[in-house]
């Protein structure tokens, strides 16, 4: 930049600067309050003023300006060529003053009040536990008020803030906002023990003859890459609980297909192991929903955050948990 170009910004600067001390933001505000009305009296309304000091705050600002904005009678109200362009720029210094204001206070409104949280049992336990303790730690003024339910909970009904739901099948639309925050692979797992005794299967077609903890009567699908095999163990326990099937695996019952997170600690301590690492039994998606406006209170909105972070940041390549 050039010595005349730095004495040319300073001097439009310093024009600007003794140009906003002549005009009245709230008259600016006012102006493009009737604008986006469309009379004087539908703005006097709208913001609860009497319809005179719109008009007078309008023609003050003409005054100010030296120039006439709008064309206006009893029965038409409409901008003139300058009031035209004038507006567009008023309308956006308008937006851009209310952004900074909400930005002050978004950071201003500490985090405070009831959140109320649920989830299925197995996501409480694995997902929750872990991470709420550092969540009210953070945010003092927070009371976390946790439902842990293997019951479909509606939400909205029920008063509560977020859901954290995990779900195999893409969850159907409807009024919430849904965030998904990860996806997990359901992996193969069995004890030390159990393997000693049985055997490790090398292939997906050895699962056929070893006991497998199944939530249903399904038989699992396995995939590696494009392949997918189809193998149904020899049933020694069903239950429709992550948790349970996840004991029963420890103790030695059989060969469960757990998502990773529900094994993770199991697989971390050696009382369980991954069987056919190479393979998957599909995957699980965790997601966040909550009502629309309650996402705008900053306790709620900082539950949300730190609920993303942690599920990102401890569930692998956006992975999660699974309901059960």
């Amino acid at each position: 930049m050039t010595n005349d170009d730095a004495v040319a910004d300073k001097i439009e600067t310093r024009r600007f600067f003794w140009w906003t001390l002549t005009v009245n933001l709230n008259d600016l505000y006012l102006f493009v309050q009737a604008v986006d009305a469309g009379s004087m009296s539908a703005a006097a309304r709208r913001l609860d003023l009497p319809k005179s000091t719109v008009s007078k705050r309008v023609a003050e600002l003409e005054r100010t300006l030296g120039a006439r904005l709008v064309h206006r009678t009893s029965r038409s109200f409409r901008l003139t060529p300058v009031g035209t362009e004038f507006f567009e720029h008023a309308r956006a210094a308008v937006i851009e003053a209310e952004s900074a204001r909400d930005a002050v206070l978004r950071q201003a409104a500490e985090p405070a009040g009831v959140v109320r949280i649920t989830s299925s049992v197995p996501v409480a336990q694995h997902i929750l536990a872990p991470c709420l303790p550092a969540l009210a730690i953070a945010h003092p003024k927070l009371l976390l008020q946790i439902h842990a339910s293997d019951r479909l909970v509606d939400i909205a009904q029920e008063g509560f803030d977020i859901a954290v739901r995990s779900h195999f099948a893409s969850l159907p639309d409807s009024a919430l906002v849904q965030r998904p925050l990860a996806t997990s692979p359901i992996i193969a797992v069995a004890s030390p023990a159990y393997l000693a005794r049985a055997g490790t299967p090398d292939a997906p077609a050895e699962l056929a003859q070893h006991d497998g903890l199944h939530p249903g009567q399904q038989p699992w699908r396995l995939e590696r890459g494009d392949e997918t095999v189809d193998v149904a163990p020899r049933i020694r326990l069903q239950a429709d609980e992550s948790t349970l099937l996840l004991q029963a695996a420890t103790a030695g019952l059989g060969i469960a297909c757990l998502p990773d997170w529900i094994a993770a600690a199991a697989l971390a301590s050696g009382a369980l192991v991954r069987v056919l690492p190479g393979w998957r039994a599909g995957s699980v998606t965790t997601t966040l929903l909550m009502p629309h406006r309650r996402g705008q209170l900053p306790g709620v909105r900082a539950a949300v955050e730190f609920l993303a972070q942690h599920v990102a940041a401890h569930h692998g390549t956006g992975s999660t948990d699974a309901r059960a």
